[in-house]
């Protein structure tokens, strides 16, 4: 957790050099998108791996399975998606100073 935070503290510093102007808002647009992507990662690959396990047990349900796999893969994507559009939009909107 410490070298998370060192490594975070580095990763301000540097696009406060980078961007004088607004430095740490990059640097909080960079680790926003970054979280947004993992999460956005994690939870269509928990839902492709239950989605997986369920076929197995029942393979007569698969194609309802893959359906709604895909349908709520789609919002997740979606959801992500709309969160980047978000974060950096918030990156642009910081005056210079």
């Amino acid at each position: 957790m410490l070298a998370l935070l060192a490594q975070a503290g580095t990763a301000a510093a540097a696009a406060w050099t980078a961007f004088p102007d607004r430095g740490l808002t990059a640097a909080g647009a960079a680790i926003g998108a970054g979280l947004i992507v993992i999460g956005g990662g994690k939870g269509i690959g928990h839902l492709a791996g239950n989605a997986m396990e369920g076929i197995a047990r029942q393979p007569e349900a698969g194609g309802r399975i893959g359906t709604n796999m895909i349908i709520a893969a789609a919002l997740i994507e979606g959801f992500t998606f709309f969160a980047l559009v978000i974060c950096f939009q918030l990156a642009g909107k910081v005056p210079a100073l």
